[in-house]
């Protein structure tokens, strides 16, 4: 096994290694600490069955299922603990999450207590251009702040917005925000502190309908318009332009990602294995 860091804000790729068969304790070993030092590990050229996907997540926790399905029933029918990640309508109704806009930059799941650890995506079927995914590292975003800042951030908390999903759909047994004050979700320091290392990175969700408690709204709004535009420069960033057989892993307590649109008119279809979280934001 070969790990690679790419040229980027973060990632590496990972190579000779075929995840469809059963991977060694000490290669789960060797991964592990990749994925906490590079936060997003690309694997290229796999030929994955879902059962490996699965067998290949728990290895690195519990496998959380994902939400409910509005149309009814499992994303997957064989599969429930998998999410589908798609933009193809089968009968008139979309076999998968997320379709074929763009989704803002977010972390999954923040407003939940418990947020996942982690996520594994694997392309079936791509577009030939366009769903490219950004990433962008919130240890380097935070390092980078200007000190009276971090000392701004270190008593403040944020509330992570449950009602829409990272497209900007309104989840269902939800009403619009119209008031920010009252989004509905957990609140989550604004910086998180990794319980290993001891090491500081910036804990954002996603910036509509955030909201920091205590401050009047449009000091709110200013202080994360800030740390939102300094987040996610360039230069703590790396895209992935897809291929099909890609494997991507990343670290959700510490990276910030997003999708790029693509021609509705053409298909994708990628299936995701989410590794639950074990403990509360602090």
């Amino acid at each position: 096994m070969q790990i690679v860091p790419l040229d980027a804000g973060l990632g590496a790729e990972v190579r000779e290694v075929d995840l469809d068969k059963p991977i060694s304790a000490a290669m789960f070993e060797a991964l592990r600490a990749a994925w906490q030092t590079h936060l997003v590990l690309v694997f290229r050229d796999q030929r994955l069955t879902d059962p490996a996907l699965i067998r290949f997540a728990e290895g690195f926790g519990t496998i959380e299922p994902p939400g409910p399905n509005p149309y009814g029933g499992p994303l997957h029918k064989t599969h429930p603990e998998l999410n589908v990640i798609s933009n193809i309508k089968e009968a008139g109704k979309p076999i998968g999450n997320l379709g074929d806009g763009e989704a803002v930059w977010h972390a999954d799941m923040t407003y939940t207590d418990v947020p996942p650890l982690g996520a594994i995506l694997y392309a079936i079927e791509l577009p030939a251009v366009g769903g490219d995914t950004h990433f962008a590292n919130m240890y380097r975003a935070y390092e980078a702040l200007p000190a009276a800042l971090k000392e701004q951030l270190s008593s403040l908390r944020a509330i992570h917005d449950a009602s829409h999903n990272s497209a900007g759909i309104l989840r269902r047994g939800y009403e619009p925000v119209t008031d920010v004050t009252k989004t509905p979700g957990a609140v989550h320091p604004l910086v998180r502190t990794n319980a290993a290392t001891g090491k500081r990175c910036l804990f954002l969700g996603r910036r509509p309908r955030s909201y920091v408690p205590g401050l009047d709204v449009d000091k709110s709004d200013a202080l994360l318009d800030e740390l939102w535009r300094r987040a996610v420069q360039p230069e703590f960033t790396y895209i992935h332009r897809w291929r099909i057989g890609d494997v991507l892993m990343w670290d959700n307590l510490s990276v910030l990602h997003r999708r790029d649109a693509f021609d509705p008119g053409t298909r994708r279809l990628l299936h995701r294995a989410q590794i639950g979280g074990t403990q509360t934001i602090s």
